[in-house]
C-alpha cells in the first residue's frame, strides 16, 4: 500500500543515509521501522505468552547457582527429616 507522511528534513537524510548503506529501500526501511516500533509497544493479550517472552529473555527464576544450592540442601535437609520419622 501507498501512503505520503511527512518527516523533517534531517529525519529523512538520516533515512537515506541508512537505507543506502543497508541496501535497502526507504520503504523496506519505513516498514521494518514501523513493524519494530509496534511490536515494542503491542499489548500483551496472553499473559503466559508475555511471562515466557520474559523467561526466555532473562532465565528461568530461581536457576542462579546460589538458589539452587539452597534447594539441593533444602531437598537433602528434607531426606534427612523424613527418614529419621520412619
Amino acid at each position: 500500500m501507498k501512503t505520503a507522511i511527512s518527516i523533517p528534513d534531517d529525519l529523512f537524510h538520516e533515512v537515506e543515509r541508512c537505507s543506502r548503506r543497508l541496501r535497502v529501500s526507504r520503504s523496506r526501511l519505513f516498514a521494518d521501522a514501523a513493524r519494530e516500533y509496534l511490536a515494542k509497544r503491542r499489548d500483551p493479550s496472553d499473559p503466559t505468552t508475555s511471562w515466557n517472552q520474559v523467561i526466555a529473555a532473562a532465565g528461568q527464576p530461581g536457576d542462579e547457582p546460589a538458589a539452587a544450592a539452597v534447594r539441593r540442601r533444602s531437598k537433602a535437609a528434607l531426606r534427612e527429616t523424613m527418614t529419621k520419622r520412619r
